[in-house]
């Protein structure tokens, strides 16, 4: 067995298990404004407050794994992007902390409120920065970061910031359909096909922009095999955004966010395809930054144990805390 390819694998799922579930939460709190009204904005923590810290767990995960399977990647990488990783630190915790003091607060509500609003679009942002910085790629020499500390702030690292934005804001959106009801969710859905249109034109400014700046991507993507298996990618997103319309002007319950979740693996195979098999994109390949076998056969014995744990009390919260948020059953205020 290739030890290396399975840790890569499961890196990979813990990134977009991460994407999809924070994604939605964070999501909720960059809509967030356009729903001013007090009961409103309790439902909609509501919907967040048994799963929220769980959801986060994948970060960790990820964060773990790098370190002691992928030491090369977490030493260069994290050190080009310490500044929006460590903004978007400090956001989760802003969010973290107005999500707990919202409910016991009266007279700073809207001043968590805020908070919570900053901290989700605030966090959003700084994972898309730091997305658009990784795939322009990292300097590295030796395993070592050379570049610097200000090369992450480029004009694509921004596009791929507000990108994100616009991705979660949509999770985001159709979560809330799954979960709400009457007037609330009538609004939900009128959001949805704006916001789907949003992420269409950022998937196709990315999907133009990264070739044209990286010509081995782009000799990958044209001059080669990878052509005709990503062929049929940009048909899926526009039957995945022509259902979403459907579901929207009929008003499903559960099909908006499939849907979303349908365009976010879309996007998120496009971007593996585009940086394999690299670890670092154009530089480092996977086995070159692999920790030695022992190691990976060590750690691997320790996910074995901990990845089922981690699914089983995750999916054990979303069965129990399944179905409509309603107001009067509401215990979040």
């Amino acid at each position: 067995m290739d030890l290396t390819l399975i840790w890569a694998a499961i890196i990979a799922l813990g990134i977009l298990l991460y994407v999809v579930l924070d994604g939605f939460d964070l999501g909720t709190g960059i809509i967030y404004p356009f729903f001013p009204d007090a009961h409103e904005r309790d439902l909609i923590m509501g919907t967040l407050a048994p799963i929220w810290d769980g959801n986060e767990t994948w970060l960790v995960l990820g964060g773990a794994a790098l370190f002691g399977v992928f030491p090369v990647v977490y030493s260069a990488v994290l050190s080009a992007l310490y500044l929006p990783l460590v903004f978007m630190l400090a956001c989760l915790i802003l969010r973290g902390v107005s999500l707990e003091l919202r409910s016991k607060s009266r007279r700073t509500k809207n001043l968590w409120d805020l908070a919570f609003i900053g901290g989700s679009a605030g966090a959003t942002f700084f994972q898309g920065i730091s997305l658009g910085a990784y795939l322009q790629g990292i300097p590295a020499q030796n395993g070592v970061f050379v570049g610097d500390a200000f090369g992450w702030l480029t004009p694509f690292s921004m596009l791929t910031g507000l990108g994100l934005v616009a991705t979660y804001a949509l999770l985001g959106c159709c979560w809330l359909i799954a979960k709400t009801e009457g007037d609330l969710q009538r609004r939900l859905h009128r959001m949805v096909w704006p916001l789907t249109l949003v992420l269409l034109a950022f998937i196709a400014l990315v999907s133009i922009w990264t070739p044209l700046q990286q010509h081995n991507v782009a000799a990958r993507w044209f001059e080669s095999d990878w052509f005709d298996r990503m062929l049929p990618a940009p048909f899926l997103v526009v039957i995945c955004a022509v259902l979403m319309r459907r579901a929207a002007r009929v008003r499903r319950d559960t099909q908006p966010f499939v849907l979303a979740l349908a365009l976010v693996v879309l996007g998120y195979a496009g971007l593996l395809a585009t940086i394999w098999p690299y670890a670092i994109p154009s530089s480092v390949t996977l086995w070159q930054a692999a920790a030695p076998h022992s190691t990976q056969v060590f750690t691997l014995v320790g996910a074995v144990v901990i990845l089922p744990i981690i699914f089983a009390y995750s999916a054990f919260g979303y069965w129990v805390f399944r179905g409509k948020v309603r107001h009067d059953e509401l215990h979040y205020h």
